[in-house]
């Protein structure tokens, strides 16, 4: 669903595995279930997934009906780097654990229930507190608006 993201952005298999066992005990112990996909683990080629990563659980991205759902989590510590979206308009809803958010330099920690909408252009990071689950309802993703801070990740900061 999400083929933009090159297999050097993603961990290697055992590594994928370790933290899918890890997601996988931490959503049964919240008594959740997880949508019948792929999921999709990422570094973001920076190659320390325990620090910076996240596992993507994707529901649906309909290009042409212009939505997209996805679960996002996080393990205690792991950030999701600083980036923005030239297109896409992101709402987080804050299933389980607590996330602090960095938004345009502002941090905010939120917990199960609170709802953070993301204006198309805002720039953006996340961090989980403790493991945690997100839900993001967004316009579509896709390839080439994932603009990053750190220019290491993707090709000069885009993906």
């Amino acid at each position: 669903m999400h083929d933009w993201w090159q297999d050097n952005q993603r961990p290697t298999d055992e590594e994928c595995a370790q933290a899918l066992a890890e997601a996988g005990e931490q959503i049964d112990a919240w008594g959740l279930t997880m949508p019948q996909v792929e999921p999709l683990i990422i570094h973001f080629g920076l190659n320390d997934f325990r620090r910076i990563g996240l596992i993507i659980y994707s529901i649906v991205n309909e290009t042409e009906a212009g939505y997209c759902g996805k679960f996002l989590f996080l393990s205690d510590g792991q950030t999701c780097p600083c980036h923005q979206h030239k297109m896409k308009h992101e709402t987080f809803y804050i299933v389980q654990g607590r996330v602090k958010m960095v938004v345009d330099d502002r941090e905010q920690t939120m917990g199960p229930g609170d709802v953070l909408v993301m204006d198309t252009g805002t720039r953006h990071s996340f961090t989980g507190v403790g493991n945690a689950l997100l839900l993001e309802v967004s316009l579509p993703s896709s390839g080439g608006d994932n603009f990053f801070d750190d220019k290491r990740i993707g090709k000069e900061g885009v993906v």
